[in-house]
């Protein structure tokens, strides 16, 4: 069993569990704002500040228009969408959500799975088996990936620790493969950027590239981003974002203790390793803080920031406390814990001298403003319902030709801010966007140690 449902969103290589139960949430039972009972439009307050991305060029292309349904959609022609066939994907990274999500796109109907892909073989085989992929397209090893790709395969869904995403996306990308993409996209700052050119490459290729965050595809996460940009909660002073959850991956530490410096070790408990995760900052709180940077469509100018490791196993923190600074003087107060007991929540708190929004991945979201309100109600089960949002927009672009790629570019700037965050944190101080994008650290992990 899942120690909170935060093992949920632990990232998508899905070392954690060999599969997911019911995903209701009945860990979630916080003390909440009462969520406005009105509903409707008000008349348009102050504007929202204009986005400063123009000073970050990679960053140019992150947009409110992510705030659509339409929006999300990214893709373009393949064999697939010339007629009746069905969009025939690959799977790289088996494990428990990687298994998880591709049943999802079975339900769909409109994909087939033609191979899988996993480092280790008994993953391979285990995923084939459930999804009737011959033995000759179960792929294992480094190398294994390769063969994937040289498949006969419309597209390529990459569920692996994100320490792999920018070259597996690259790869993909130059095999002229649609990418259907797991958050983070990537662990340092050379790997967002190598996103980034990724993501140009697809949509010069007409090749569909869709980063899969279930909140950019709910329609009341999506109203609530139109009244901020539309400025119906007036001009936005400050954002409070959490992501709390109790102590996780204690079976995995135990599992990891036994020879902490093993690569293929480190590798099934990726979870708790910072290289390969990009720490809990970067690998798990990226869910509140893509929502963040969605509804303040901006990136932010320095963060200031402190945390540690209490729990004792892995070399991922587990609390993060930031303070990041966005243009126009709009101050976002961040804290997470992945450590502790009996609260749980994934939060954005946005508040405008008119106004607020208040948006909960497993509980309510609602705006109001002095004039009326929108009541998007308790949410059922986000996790679920995004992902398969998703899978629909991803089957509908690339039937359609749709390769504007819209949600590239805001996952790359929010991945961005998380590493803001970690690397003040980590300093215990202060860190400009700019000395962070100069400084452009890349993390290493001894691949040469693992099997080709």
């Amino acid at each position: 069993m899942l120690e909170t449902w935060g093992e949920l969103l632990s990232g998508e290589g899905g070392a954690v569990v060999a599969g997911l139960p019911f995903l209701g949430h009945s860990l979630y039972c916080l003390s909440q704002p009462k969520p406005p009972a009105t509903q409707g439009v008000s008349m348009p307050a102050e504007s929202f500040p204009a986005s400063h991305l123009s000073r970050r060029q990679f960053l140019a292309r992150a947009t409110t228009a992510t705030t659509t349904g339409a929006a999300l959609l990214a893709a373009s022609r393949s064999p697939a969408a010339a007629g009746e066939e069905k969009v025939r994907i690959g799977l790289t990274g088996c494990g428990g959500r990687g298994r998880w999500i591709t049943n999802l796109f079975r339900k769909h109907g409109g994909y087939e799975v033609a191979a899988v892909h996993d480092y280790f073989q008994e993953r391979a085989d285990s995923a084939g088996a459930e999804f009737d992929v011959p033995a000759a397209r179960r792929f294992a090893g480094l190398s294994g990936f390769q063969r994937l790709l040289e498949q006969n395969l419309d597209a390529v869904v990459i569920q692996t620790p994100p320490f792999f995403h920018p070259t597996q996306a690259a790869a993909a990308v130059e095999a002229r493969k649609h990418v259907y993409l797991a958050k983070p996209v990537a662990v340092d700052v050379p790997g967002c950027q190598s996103i980034e050119a990724s993501g140009r490459q697809s949509t010069a290729n007409k090749r569909c590239f869709l980063v899969d965050f279930q909140t950019r595809a709910h329609p009341a996460y999506q109203e609530v981003a139109r009244w901020i940009h539309q400025g119906r909660i007036g001009r936005v002073l400050t954002v409070e974002s959490n992501y709390q959850t109790s102590t996780m991956f204690a079976a995995m530490g135990q599992q990891l203790a036994k020879d902490p410096k093993n690569p293929e070790l480190r590798l099934r408990c990726w979870a708790i390793d910072r290289v390969l995760s990009g720490d809990v900052i970067t690998e798990q709180n990226i869910h509140a803080q893509d929502v963040v940077t969605w509804f303040l469509d901006a990136a932010p100018l320095k963060a200031v920031g402190t945390g540690g490791l209490a729990r004792g196993f892995g070399t991922c923190w587990d609390h993060f406390s930031v303070i990041y600074t966005f243009p126009n003087g709009v101050i976002n107060t961040f804290n997470s814990k992945q450590v502790g007991h009996a609260y749980d929540d994934i939060l954005c708190r946005v508040y405008g001298l008119e106004g607020t929004a208040d948006t909960h991945y497993f509980g309510e979201v609602w705006v109001k403003s002095k004039e009326d309100g929108f009541n998007g109600g308790k949410l059922a089960n986000l996790y679920m319902d995004g992902a398969v949002n998703n899978i629909s927009s991803f089957h509908k672009a690339i039937v359609e030709g749709d390769c504007s790629n819209p949600t590239v570019a805001p996952s790359v700037r929010s991945n961005l801010t998380t590493i803001l965050g970690r690397t003040a944190a980590y300093a215990k101080g202060e860190v400009t966007w700019e000395e962070m994008m100069r400084k452009s650290e890349k993390w290493e992990f001894p691949l040469s140690d693992l099997v080709a």
